[in-house]
């Protein structure tokens, strides 16, 4: 049983992971640091994509590089799928904190949950497809 929802599994912690990675770094700059909060989710964003990209490869999907080409492609894959999801994280963010009045760290919290379920699809079936 667990064989058959493996990949599923692993995903989930590593994005579990990535996600904690990702609130983390945006409460420590938002909060406790004071950066202003779009730039402190935009670095938040692109160190979570770092983070889940080699995990991802090498954890979730096991995918190999044969070349410097292929392990390229999979990385400008991975980061432009990821920016789609980012974006949408962003207009998110400023949705809730500037129109609905939202607590940043509650913004971000709540913005997770869709971001994960893009990422993953986004990962399967587009970035590292058998």
């Amino acid at each position: 049983m667990f064989f058959k929802y493996e990949e599923a599994i692993i995903y989930l912690v590593f994005g579990v992971l990535t996600t904690l990675v990702n609130i983390v770094v945006f409460y420590l700059m938002d909060t406790v640091l004071g950066v202003q909060y779009l730039i402190a989710n935009a670095v938040a964003i692109v160190l979570s994509i770092l983070f889940a990209f080699f995990t991802n490869k090498k954890y979730v999907f096991k995918s190999t590089s044969e070349n410097v080409q292929s392990w390229l492609k999979e990385f400008i894959l991975f980061c432009g799928f990821r920016a789609v999801s980012g974006v949408f994280d962003m207009l998110s963010m400023w949705i809730l904190v500037d129109f609905i009045s939202f607590d940043t760290n509650i913004a971000k919290i709540a913005t997770q949950f869709i971001v994960v379920v893009l990422n993953y699809f986004f990962s399967k079936f587009f970035v590292f497809k058998k």
